[in-house]
């Protein structure tokens, strides 16, 4: 039974499913990526299962480049929507349920996304939050005048004073600036206005941003790197920590490690929500959920699984060698997205995985924990993570869209709210209050915001 503290939940939004075959399957729509209405949907259902959350990737370049005819059934590297102008959109059309837009510290000024999300902030009442990503897509780099991605390395060197400036240009109006008197003809306090001013290695901005203070202070701020440099800036600057781990051991180093660089930099631990991704795979019977496991699994295209494991998970050069035979484990380290290539080198060597047997696994769950079952199983295996220590919640991610969220909500979120580790109405207006993280403090202001809670 629950002691008071609860699982958080986010959903991740791939059009037609998390699977790389998804969009095949007969009960999804394969042209999701571009249709609103199917988004408008998907968001109302999360949002009446009490979500947090709604999430969707982003990059600045198709993945694995273009113009392969081999790759042409591979969903990422066709389109969709730039997700802060979606979620203004979704806004509108609902109430409570927060939106994580993820944009690249690597191809993006400070400026732009400090006015970008502080507007999504305004316009949605207080329910955003930016997605750090320095960018593991290689491709990027050739969108934007460069003829190589940066190392992994300085990316995350100047993530660190991009997020110091988007922050500071956040704190450029103190709470209740903007008087409008009309009587006096007082439009805002100019005390309650501060330049930035900010002169560093990468970056040099003036201020001050020129978009008020939302009703959470500022974005919730989400990072999901679990390499060295990742940690260190989650444990510096994030609020919540999307993850990918496979085992509970993995799982509860992670987490204490992590929240334990914050409280050495004197932050609080409980302000860190970790939520790892989980797949689960969900059927009234046991054989019901192995069927649906199969069915995908038959969908894919061996090019589209290579494919997935170069681009994702930084193993190139794997077809050269038996897709039947072991994953060679001496493959060169990546410049992405070093994490996962490691965690997918070390799930091979564990569970003795052919190449094949790897990218049909990475083709459903891109490398997060998969699991499978009856809904109190589902249900029993979430618990578990969450009560030991792995984590303070979950980021769903359905092998499709609708069904799969459709059977998560209708038949494993009301045994988790019967247990008491779900709500079942949201506490606050805000995505801030919904997670439990306060307002974060004005540099200009402390006193006036220390212990205030959204």
């Amino acid at each position: 039974m629950s002691t008071g503290r609860q699982i958080k939940l986010g959903v991740f939004l791939s059009p037609s499913g998390h699977h790389a075959a998804a969009w095949r399957h007969p009960d999804t729509h394969a042209a999701g990526s571009t249709d609103f209405e199917h988004f408008k949907k998907l968001a109302k259902i999360a949002e009446a299962a009490k979500f947090d959350t709604i999430f969707t990737a982003d990059s600045d370049g198709i993945w694995g480049g273009s113009g392969d005819a081999d790759l042409r059934s591979r969903r990422e590297l066709s389109t969709g929507f730039e997700p802060i102008t979606l979620y203004s959109a979704l806004s509108a059309v609902t109430k409570n349920i927060g939106f994580v837009a993820t944009a690249s510290t690597t191809y993006n000024e400070p400026w732009h996304i400090a006015r970008k999300f502080a507007s999504l902030d305004l316009i949605s009442g207080g329910r955003a939050a930016w997605n750090v990503v320095t960018s593991g897509n290689a491709e990027a780099a050739y969108n934007f005048g460069l003829d190589a991605h940066p190392d992994h390395a300085e990316r995350y060197r100047r993530a660190e004073e991009f997020v110091e400036v988007v922050t500071g240009l956040w704190d450029s109006w103190e709470e209740g600036s903007h008087v409008y008197d009309k009587a006096s003809g007082v439009y805002y306090d100019p005390d309650k206005q501060h330049i930035l001013n900010h002169v560093g290695k990468y970056f040099k901005v003036k201020g001050p941003l020129n978009v008020p203070r939302s009703p959470q202070g500022h974005p919730v701020l989400v990072q999901a790197g679990s390499s060295e440099p990742g940690r260190d800036l989650a444990a510096k600057t994030a609020e919540a920590i999307f993850a990918a781990w496979q085992t509970l051991d993995d799982a509860q180093a992670f987490y204490r490690d992590v929240k334990g660089r914050a409280e050495k930099l004197g932050r609080n631990p409980d302000h860190i929500k970790i939520l790892p991704g989980v797949y689960p795979v969900i059927g009234r019977t046991e054989a019901e959920a192995l069927a649906k496991k199969e069915q995908l699994r038959e969908l894919i295209d061996p090019k589209i699984g290579l494919s997935l494991l170069a681009s994702l998970g930084g193993l190139e050069g794997l077809r050269d060698y038996d897709l039947d035979g072991p994953v060679p484990q001496d493959l060169p380290e990546t410049n992405n997205n070093k994490s996962r290539q490691r965690l997918l080198l070390d799930l091979a060597a564990r569970e003795n995985l052919t190449i094949r047997g790897l990218y049909e696994w990475v083709a459903g769950a891109r490398g997060h924990r998969v699991i499978h079952g009856t809904p109190e199983s589902i249900a029993d295996q979430l618990e578990d993570w969450f009560v030991n220590g792995g984590a303070d919640g979950f980021n769903l991610l359905a092998p499709t869209y609708p069904s799969g969220l459709v059977d998560f909500a209708d038949l494993v979120v009301p045994i988790l709210q019967k247990r008491g580790l779900f709500r079942t109405e949201y506490e606050a207006s805000t995505l801030r209050g919904n997670l439990g993280l306060p307002i974060p403090a004005n540099r200009y202001s402390l006193a006036d915001y220390i212990g205030k809670v959204a």
